[in-house]
């Protein structure tokens, strides 16, 4: 399966965004989706897996939970938004991490892409960074993966810069 891996779109999708992801099977969204309009925006678009983040409001934590496992591709995978990363884990994230041992954790929050190796736990630790143009970053991110048959392989990331482009123009405001 061809997964497409995003966090902290903070209500926007654009269409830089949507032509990174139109190749993949399944979308996974790791929270601060911003709004309900947004989440359905995506689940639109492709399938879609996600938890939802603490600026989620009501109506976005009505329609996705706290935190998602699920199998993949003969792997296990546990996501949720606040997790952290090897040697500095959320607390609650540590807790469901060690009670379901998954393959690949996935998580954001952070606005920092970051793909790490957890060799204690035998886990891929994926933070895709931010998607979105709101927030303290300076490179919006976006993950591509391979799961298959219990492997994991060809993994991409996109980078553009935080800036909107106008519809209709190449003309990009800040």
């Amino acid at each position: 399966m061809y997964i497409g891996i995003i966090s902290d779109t903070h209500c926007w999708f654009d269409d830089r965004l949507k032509e990174f992801l139109g190749p993949v099977d399944e979308i996974w969204h790791a929270g601060d989706f911003g709004s309900e309009e947004n989440l359905l925006q995506i689940a639109a678009f492709k399938p879609l897996q996600g938890v939802y983040g603490n600026c989620d409001g009501t109506q976005v934590r009505t329609r996705v939970p706290y935190t998602r496992l699920f199998e993949c591709g003969g792997k296990k995978v546990l996501m949720m938004h606040i997790g952290g990363y090897p040697g500095r884990y959320d607390y609650r994230a540590l807790r469901l991490i060690d009670a379901h041992r998954p393959d690949i954790f996935v998580c954001g929050h952070s606005h920092i892409l970051r793909v790490i190796n957890d060799r204690k736990r035998d886990m891929l630790v994926i933070n895709p960074g931010a998607a979105g143009i709101q927030g303290f970053h300076q490179v919006r991110t976006a993950i591509r993966v391979h799961i298959d048959a219990g492997k994991i392989y060809g993994m991409e990331v996109g980078e553009w810069p935080r800036t909107a482009c106008m519809p209709d123009s190449d003309k990009e405001i800040n």
